[in-house]
């Protein structure tokens, strides 16, 4: 998939509208290709390492394991983006073809993939938290610029002219608002 096949994201700050740069830590467009596979990969890891750990391993069934490990990994690869994919190949160790791992071995390996997808998936829900967050952020100042200016939006502060909430000096009466227009001067319905 190349840059024009992928999906845009939608307007977030910093997109041309005018409104300030998000920082560079909102990006999460690419972090993970193939989000499905990797929660399916990731949930099998952690399931088969709560099995590794109560069950003891013969021969054949630390070979099997792993191969299912390289094979996961391989898999995960695939659906990660190359920054995750240059992490992931760093801070693993790979098995020696020549020689079965150890239980031991074994069991540290699928921990370390644990506890790394972990990581991965906060990471992402981290930075989508923030992302929902400066959207928020990005709409209450949009809502804002559409009052007119002297309008109170709490007490002690209004917006001023350039539509941002200012906070008025103590003592200092709030900016004049053109009255409201009234036909008949009195006091107004009050049902």
């Amino acid at each position: 998939m190349n840059e024009h096949d992928k999906p845009q994201s939608p307007a977030l700050p910093g997109d041309g509208t005018g409104v300030d740069a998000a920082p560079s830590s909102f990006r999460i467009q690419g972090l993970v290709e193939e989000p499905a596979k990797v929660m399916r990969i990731g949930s099998m890891i952690k399931q088969l390492l709560e099995e590794v750990r109560t069950a003891p391993l013969d021969d054949g069934a630390r070979a099997t394991l792993a191969d299912i490990h390289e094979r996961s990994v391989s898999e995960l690869e695939s659906g990660l983006s190359p920054e995750l994919v240059g992490e992931l190949r760093r801070i693993r160790l790979p098995f020696t073809e020549d020689q079965t791992p150890s239980e031991a071995e074994l069991r540290i390996a699928q921990a370390q993939l644990v506890g790394w997808l972990e990581g991965v998936f906060h990471g992402i829900q981290t930075a989508l938290a923030a992302q929902q967050l400066a959207s928020e952020q990005l709409a209450r100042r949009i809502q804002l610029r559409e009052l007119p200016p002297g309008t109170p939006v709490a007490p002690g502060i209004v917006i001023n002219d350039r539509g941002e909430p200012e906070r008025v000096a103590p003592g200092r009466p709030a900016p004049d608002r053109a009255p409201a227009e009234d036909n008949d001067g009195g006091p107004g319905q009050y049902l």
